[in-house]
């Protein structure tokens, strides 16, 4: 009876044993995948520590299914290897992923077929596939544990840590990050990337079979090509070269959950885990649209921070000028003078004009250089001798590199790269010499004039300071005898109704002393208003001073206008009035003083043009708007400016934008929307059509301008630049043809052309359009243009065809004007006022 009942016990145990077996199989995951033990959707197989798994998932937007690695521990699931690529399952439920009988790791669809396989050729039959903690998924030989196949060797988008891109001459190997299609098809896109074994490794990003995007050469501690990441490759890789056809990069990832992805529009970024928000953020990208492959095509050279961002190399000048200055610069440059060695000339008299190399500082190196174990001292003699040869580095850790040939895809950097030494003819060596000569001689004259000039003017200032003050005040009597009482007495009354403390009075004398008796030499430019002098006060505080001309058609109302106007404003984006000054017949306003001057002397300058790059430009716009908003609507008095132009913008130091001239400025009442004036006064061209042809004028007036305004700073033409062609339109015009017509791109300043900013720049051109529609109806306030401007407003109006797009013929002036003589009981008269 015990026996029978130790059996029944010996039974219950084995029954308990199975059944521990059996749940302890599906309660841990498992790494490895045997014969006996395969992989379906419903397995998982994580890695021993838990950094990775192993499975079937379905991509965002799809239900093809595929089998593929990612972290384990992330809430959003990121892929970093696929297997089956190119071949999907229909759905994750269906597949199967199994040791085969030849020992490959292999994957089933429901019918069994063979949807991918590892294709070992000199795999075991006693397979099994792990996977480990650095994410390798490998196929390992159980009899002898010998690899078979790794995951690491066929990479997929993603480069995680330990894993090795290879390029070997010797075997053909080439191992290539392949990015996805989109991201919902992970299967083989465009771009790809890895090392381009030249004679010095770099690393290459191509669109197919097209180089996309390049690091520069490896100098043994960082890729000499890539100024952002100069200091942080330690961070994440290391490349190994053993000199015999053999290089390889690794990466070396300090942190924790890092990697670098290849994306499906050829950008390399670099994933760095933030555990507080708990995603992957983008720690760096490349390239950026400044460092695409050829962008300035051969003997061009891009840099970001001028505008355009690609210029011909010393020496050189576009090969074909129309498409360079409408933006396309993928022809890049020739040379302005052939080198003497393509001339043949072989005479003794031209032995002391040969060829000679000027130096480019900083830049990133041309593509495809030829590495020579010459010295330093002996690189340039290497590549003079060469007549093919057209540029040469030294550079330490790799030595010498010269260029046959074209020169592409050159990039000067603010700090790094290397010193690029470009063969020229000796006459454009002979031009910089000359330069640099004449700019030494000038210094030095000029350095001589300034001590003996400023040496006189201290003796000559020492000797009669006393009889200066005293002729300044004979003349300041003379004016005050002289002057008109009734004219002064007004304009003191009218200024006595101004706080003192808001708009202080400034002296005629101390006026004079600050402007050095109003010389010539101080002048900063001549208005309607009278001249504009530039003086320094005592305490070395810099003004402009505005003198009213008594030849001025403008008189004591617009005087008083600005004083009363402009004294209780406040902005940044006005120009602030320091002051003003009355007497006699003397009618001064002090302002702060503007060292750029005014933005039509850059807007419209050959010269100062490259200096508006496209975000200088839309700041100033921008600055103009909120200029506008403020005296519109945020200011104490509603102001309407009346005469906004280029030439009454302001720029300071850093050419932000301060609006000026409040001469013409209307104040309006609270519930006032418009009003009406017999004298219209103004600029032509930047007028509103109500204003220019009934005298009324509103906030609408002023938004007209600043489309005027806005399409002149886009297209870098004035509005009256058409003006002496009969046939053109005028600018508004011409902007709505080529609107109607789609090509509107060639309206923009080819100094601004980039891709990068094109939607923006279209934005501002759509938005002037609205603001210089025909009825004032139609155009928008200024607080929505700003909204517009900044994308609050995403979606934007059709324009209508604006005013004033069409130029009447000689015989219509005519007309015109024998209409209007004969009307001459017309009261409404127009005075154009032109810029100060």
């Amino acid at each position: 009876m015990g026996l029978i009942i130790c059996k029944g016990g010996m039974q219950y145990l084995e029954l308990l044993l199975l059944f521990s077996c059996f749940c302890l199989k599906f309660s841990i995951a498992i790494d490895t995948i045997t014969v006996t033990q395969p992989a379906t959707d419903r397995e998982k197989i994580i890695s021993s520590n838990k950094v990775f798994q192993l499975g079937f998932f379905n991509p965002v937007n799809t239900t093809n299914c595929y089998v593929g690695i990612w972290y384990n521990n992330v809430p959003v699931r990121t892929v970093v290897w696929v297997a089956n690529r190119d071949m999907p399952l229909t759905n994750c439920s269906s597949g199967t992923l199994i040791i085969a009988k030849d020992g490959n790791l292999v994957l089933w669809n429901e019918q069994k077929e063979v949807i991918w396989s590892s294709n070992a050729l000199n795999s075991a039959a006693n397979s099994s596939a792990q996977l480990l903690d650095t994410g390798n998924l490998v196929l390992k030989d159980n009899s002898n544990g010998n690899t078979r196949w790794e995951s690491f060797k066929y990479p997929s988008d993603s480069f995680i840590h330990k894993m090795e891109l290879i390029s070997d001459a010797s075997t053909g190997e080439k191992r290539l990050l392949k990015s996805w299609k989109s991201p919902s098809d992970p299967s083989v896109g465009s771009f790809s990337g890895g090392i381009n074994l030249l004679t010095i490794p770099e690393f290459y990003i191509w669109n197919g079979s097209h180089p996309h995007w390049r690091t520069g050469p490896w100098d043994g501690q960082i890729f000499i090509g890539v100024q952002d990441l100069s200091s942080s490759y330690h961070d994440f890789i290391n490349l190994k070269d053993n000199k015999e056809g053999t290089v390889s990069i690794i990466g070396t990832y300090t942190a924790t959950l890092t990697y670098l992805v290849l994306s499906h529009q050829g950008t390399l970024l670099k994933m760095l885990w933030n555990k507080g928000k708990q995603e992957f953020e983008v720690a760096w990208s490349v390239p950026a649209e400044r460092d695409v492959y050829g962008k300035c095509g051969p003997f061009g050279s891009c840099n970001s921070k001028v505008s355009p961002i690609c210029s011909c190399l010393r020496g050189f000048e576009p090969a074909h000028v129309e498409e360079w200055n409408s933006g396309n610069f993928t022809g890049g440059c020739t040379r302005r003078t052939a080198l003497q060695c393509q001339r043949n000339i072989s005479s003794s008299s031209q032995e002391s004009r040969k060829d000679g190399f000027l130096k480019l500082t900083t830049m990133k190196v041309p593509e495809l250089p030829e590495w020579s174990s010459a010295l330093a001292d002996e690189c340039e003699n290497q590549c003079l001798k060469n007549c093919s040869c057209t540029a040469y580095v030294y550079k330490f850790g790799i030595g010498c590199m010269l260029w046959n040939g074209n020169l592409i895809d050159m990039q000067k950097f603010s700090f790094g790269g290397a010193d690029l030494y470009i063969r020229v003819a000796y006459s454009e060596l002979d031009k910089i010499r000359n330069m640099k000569a004449v700019i030494a001689i000038s210094v030095i004259i000029g350095s001589i004039i300034i001590v003996v000039c400023t040496y006189i003017s201290w003796k000559w200032i020492v000797k009669h300071r006393g009889m200066k003050n005293k002729s300044n005040m004979k003349v300041f009597k003379k004016w005050s005898l002289s002057s008109e009482c009734n004219t002064e007495m007004l304009l003191l009354d009218n200024l006595n109704r101004i706080k003192l403390e808001e708009l202080p009075l400034f002296d005629f004398e101390k006026l004079a002393i600050a402007t050095n008796e109003f010389h010539e030499t101080n002048k900063l430019g001549q208005g309607g208003f009278g001249p504009v002098y530039k003086g320094k006060l005592p305490d070395g505080q810099e003004i402009a001073v505005k003198r009213l001309s008594r030849s001025s058609d403008q008189g004591l109302e617009e005087f008083m206008n600005e004083v009363v106007v402009i004294s209780k404003l406040q902005h940044r984006n006005l120009v602030k009035l320091l002051g003003c000054c009355v007497e006699g017949e003397e009618k001064m306003l002090i302002y702060e003083y503007m060292p750029n001057k005014s933005l039509d002397a850059f807007l419209f300058d050959p010269k100062k043009q490259k200096l508006l790059y496209w975000s200088k430009r839309l700041n100033i716009i921008e600055g103009i708007g909120r200029g506008l908003l403020y005296l519109h609507r945020d200011s104490r008095l509603r102001i309407i400016h009346r005469d906004l132009k280029a030439s009454n913008i302001l720029l300071d130091e850093e050419l932000n934008p301060k609006i000026s001239d409040f001469g013409m400025a209307r104040i309006f009442g609270s519930d006032e929307h418009q009003a009406n004036t017999k004298r219209v006064v103004g600029t032509y061209g930047y007028m509103a059509p109500e204003y220019a042809m009934q005298g009324s004028f509103s906030e609408k007036s002023d938004v007209f301008s600043f489309g005027v305004l806005l399409l002149e700073i886009v297209s870098g033409r004035r509005n009256t630049s058409f003006y002496d062609d009969e046939q053109a339109l005028s600018l508004l015009g011409y902007a709505w043809k080529l609107w109607n017509e789609d090509k509107i791109v060639t309206l923009i300043d080819p100094r601004i052309s980039c891709q990068d900013f094109g939607p923006e720049i279209l934005r501002c051109i759509h938005v002037g359009l609205l603001c210089v529609q025909e009825f004032a109806i139609d155009r928008p306030t200024i607080s929505a243009i700003l909204s517009m401007l900044s994308n609050e407003i995403s979606y934007l109006l059709k324009p209508k065809q604006p005013a004033f797009t069409e130029r009447p013929t000689t015989s219509k002036r005519q007309s015109s004007q024998n209409n209007q003589s004969r009307c001459s009981r017309n009261e409404l008269t127009n005075t154009t006022v032109d810029g100060r």
